[in-house]
């Protein structure tokens, strides 16, 4: 155990010293070989033993990630490195790749400084590569390049020194036209595209454990001749000893990466809403271990001895035991029962954590993945914005009544740990809806509550979550109360996409200040006057007051609201979510009284107006879609462009790529469900796909009805639509 005693009193030396901290992330397309990355560079750091090939996935410690072969939980761990004589402490967070866990990508940015994005170098970039690259320039990180696999290159595809060089030329340029396009509007952010010349880029085998960058090939003298020759001899073990992966990747770490002194003032304003001029701002910059307490928690964990995890960027101050915390959106404090740092992949606990560090901490018993927590009262971190949405549902109850109570309290677990999984639970049947991003996250997280809970539970088939919206702007509807004594005047519209693209992204919410909202609704092509009065924005759906000096309005207009949710959140075709439409309120009459203009009165008056107002708007139900796309041998072309097609799906291309041919189309995700099965046995096995969601389309005319009574069916609710519903 010496040694492992020696690692975590080095760790809490170099925590103090920020200058030589880096907190990076891996991130890249699923199966581009991130996690054995990981594993190397903690055997080289001396973290876990070395054994011959690097494939114990030393990261993937739950069993279901090991059984698939996939990450699903991004991991966090924490090493040393000596660079340039100077000690540097490494805190890197192993990312999933599968495009359904990109949650955990996201929130993984937040607590950190620069991001290593690996590529195949067989398969190049790849979609999922665009969307993490995507995610780490939005929360201002910055970062180098890893092609791996370059071995696949010397010994499968036999290619020659010209054709390889060619070859990963044309990987760095993708990259740095992504890396381009995406910082253009930046003005933070100087030129971040990576370079062979400059050292931001590495290659190498994380699998041989070997690896080069342009600064390594001046310290080792071995160049790519070299490692071709000693790769086709298959003389692996002397290629990884006399350029092994693990120096030359966290060399390029510690040159290449921000520490936190760096990085901070930069990454605040972006991730952070506050007054800039006050103290506490002033701490964040100077990474102050002096200042007040500043933890972003980005992930939440359950160990079965200390109970729940917390882990997170300390931005400014110190944590330590016994600290009385606010953790915002919730009253009272949390106290803290034990701070630590992770060493390679497992927690240790240590008196104190300053800030620029990547901490766990225990009795945070109110935090979920995004809460701020903090010493003072603060205004919170900007809400974690996760680019996609849940799109299909499968109900969840437990084979055994009386394991029902601990069911209820897994499933809120689970969405505290995973806020893109939403759990919506029906007190009366007793059946609990888990909503996800892909039929694997939710077959994940059923699997782990049987498994790591020990509660059987029957799951029901995928369901898809649709969605409603308006095509048509409306004539202004009135609504009365059932009492006849109050009167809403509702006019509907759909909203253009760049306003609903913006609210998606969080360029405009209500928790900003009025005028950026403003400015920004602007923007996107909305009048002056409109967006002087958005009085509520529920989903991608406004509100705007038009109305001019009502008496009673102001104490009424929680109540619209709530009237106005409740109308939104159940379509009137059939209960799903409504999305994208402008309502304006342009007039409203309300009694003197109080007691005559209450919640019974007013919300159902609001809610019929609203429903009303969709229906003459020609609300049609839309569908999610998902972006495919296949590589697949020649001779399978057809079979693969068939399985595309038969689900109601569209080929946008198709196109050679090396030896393989990549059909690329769009198919609705509902035909989706059981796709991996089918297209395994049309090609033989031999295709890989990957799928992206792809937001959500109007479905045709000729499906709508069906569909619609389907649902209606599913939810128990009466057969028949409205009269008024007759346009499809």
């Amino acid at each position: 155990m010496g040694r492992r005693k020696k690692i975590v009193e080095q760790c809490e030396r170099l925590m103090d010293e920020p200058e030589n901290i880096r907190n990076i992330a891996i991130a890249a397309h699923v199966d581009h070989g991130k996690t054995t990355l990981t594993d190397n560079l903690l055997a080289g750091a001396g973290m876990i033993a070395d054994q011959g090939e690097a494939t114990q996935l030393m990261m993937d410690t739950e069993e279901d990630e090991q059984e698939r072969g996939i990450t699903i939980d991004a991991a966090n761990v924490s090493m040393t490195h000596e660079y340039e004589d100077t000690d540097h402490l490494i805190n890197l967070i192993d990312t999933p790749g599968h495009v359904d866990f990109g949650g955990d990508v996201t929130r993984a940015m937040r607590a950190v400084d620069g991001a290593l994005v690996v590529v195949d170098a067989v398969e190049g970039a790849m979609p999922q590569t665009e969307t993490v690259l995507r995610q780490a320039l939005r929360e201002g990180v910055k970062p180098t390049l890893f092609i791996n696999k370059v071995d696949r290159l010397i010994s499968e595809l036999q290619e020659g020194p010209e054709e390889m060089q060619r070859r990963l030329l044309s990987v760095i340029d993708d990259v740095n036209e992504l890396i381009r396009g995406m910082t253009e509007e930046m003005d933070d952010i100087e030129d971040w595209t990576v370079s062979v010349e400059e050292g931001t880029v590495g290659f190498g085998s994380a699998l041989y454990k070997w690896g080069v960058s342009m600064p390594s090939m001046q310290r080792t003298g071995m160049d790519f001749g070299d490692i071709m020759e000693l790769e086709r001899a298959d003389k692996r073990q002397e290629l990884h000893e006399r350029t092994p992966l693990s120096d030359v990747v966290l060399d390029m770490v510690c040159e290449h990466f921000p520490n936190p002194i760096d990085a901070q003032p930069r990454r605040i304003p972006r991730v952070w809403r506050g007054d800039d001029s006050s103290d506490l701002a002033e701490g964040m910059r100077l990474v102050d271990e002096e200042g007040e307490v500043v933890l972003m928690v980005t992930d939440i964990g359950v160990d079965p001895h200390a109970g729940e995890i917390a882990a997170g960027r300390v931005f400014s101050g110190t944590l330590e035991k016994g600290q009385d915390l606010y953790v915002s959106g919730t009253a009272g404090k949390n106290r803290v029962q034990s701070v630590g740092i992770y060493m390679g992949g497992e927690r240790e606990e240590v008196d104190r954590v300053p800030a620029g560090n990547i901490a766990a901490v225990t009795g945070l018993k109110d935090a979920i993945a995004g809460s701020t927590v903090s010493s003072v009262e603060m205004t919170p971190f900007e809400s974690i914005e996760h680019i996609s949405e849940p799109v299909i549902t499968k109900s969840v109850e437990a084979k055994n009544m009386d394991d029902l109570p601990k069911l209820i309290e897994t499933l809120r677990q689970v969405s505290k740990e995973d806020p893109t999984i939403q759990v919506t639970i029906n007190e009366d049947t007793g059946e609990h809806l888990i909503s996800g991003q892909g039929e694997l996250h939710l077959e994940v997280i059923t699997q782990r509550i049987e498994r790591n809970q020990g509660i059987p539970v029957n799951t029901g088939e995928p369901i898809v979550v649709f969605r409603e919206a308006i095509q048509e702007p409306t004539d202004v509807i009135e609504g009365i109360s059932p009492n006849r004594h109050n009167r809403f005047y509702i006019q509907a519209q759909p909203l253009t996409d760049e306003i609903i693209e913006k609210i998606k992204r969080g360029d405009v919410s209500m928790d900003m200040p009025e005028q950026e909202r403003r400015e920004a609704l602007q923007e996107a092509g909305m009048g002056k006057d409109m967006s002087q009065n958005v009085e509520h924005i529920h989903g991608t759906n406004i509100l705007i007051d038009d109305t001019k000096g009502i008496q009673h309005l102001n104490e009424t207009m929680e109540l619209v609201i709530e009237g106005l949710e409740e109308a939104l959140d159940d379509g009137p075709l059939a209960a799903e979510p409504v999305q994208g439409t402008l309502l304006r309120l342009e007039d409203a009459k309300l009694h003197e009284d109080t007691i005559h203009r209450g919640p019974a009165q007013v919300i159902p008056a609001v809610r019929n107006a609203v429903h009303n107002a969709l229906v003459q708007g020609e609300v049609r139900l839309l569908e999610p879609m998902q972006d495919v796309r296949i590589d697949v041998p020649n001779e399978y072309m057809g079979s693969a462009s068939g399985e595309i097609q038969g689900r109601r799906g569209r080929v946008d291309d198709m196109y050679q790529e090396g030896d393989l041919m990549v059909v690329e189309g769009i198919a609705p995700v509902d035909e989706m469900i059981g796709f991996s099965s089918d297209i395994r046995s049309a090609t033989e096995g031999r295709a890989s796909w990957n799928t992206e969601n792809a937001g959500f389309e109007v479905m045709a005319d000729n499906l709508q009805r069906e569909t619609i009574m389907e649902i209606r069916e599913r939810k128990g609710m009466k057969l028949e639509l409205p009269e008024a519903i007759n346009y499809f």
